[in-house]
């Protein structure tokens, strides 16, 4: 009887601590990718970012470089020091933590002309009875699939 209880509680366990099964793959500024001209607010609107996505800044390395910075940094367009920037061409950021999250761009006047980028990142999935978006061009890489709220649509019926 207790091996059952121990059993079912380590299944319901690693069933919660498992990560989310559908993680979308956004890049940012879709086919312009991270330059200047583009408008980072509008790309942005509209799209739904989650813990687990991630961010993937294209751009002609030596050219661009982010930066993920504060608020306050992210108005001022304060660079941060170099080691900290991001500059491969091709940076992938994973969405780690649920917030807001500012990136810019630390090459000269990059930031004031506009390549910066806000988003604000949720810790959970949308409600299971949401309508899945429909298709968009330009969009994620993926899906948009999210991941149910595993427990809001299954009973755990357990008879001893």
């Amino acid at each position: 009887m207790a091996s059952k209880a121990f059993l079912i509680t380590i299944i319901v366990a690693t069933i919660a601590a498992a990560p989310p099964a559908f993680a979308t793959d956004y890049v940012v500024g879709d086919e312009s990718g991270w330059t200047l001209g583009v408008n980072y607010t509008a790309w942005a609107e509209g799209k739904e970012f989650y813990v687990g996505d991630r961010l993937i800044f294209q751009y002609a390395e030596g050219v661009h470089n982010v930066y993920k910075v504060n608020g306050t940094a992210f108005q001022q367009c304060t660079v941060p020091p170099p080691s900290e920037a991001l500059s491969s061409g091709s940076d992938v950021i994973t969405l780690a933590a649920a917030g807001r999250k500012w990136y810019i761009c630390g090459v000269g006047n990059h930031c004031a002309s506009g390549m910066k980028l806000v988003i604000t990142v949720a810790s959970s999935v949308a409600p299971a009875s949401a309508p899945a978006p429909g298709p968009t061009s330009g969009g994620p890489l993926t899906h948009n699939k999210k991941p149910m709220n595993f427990w809001s649509n299954w009973k755990l019926k357990i008879n001893f």
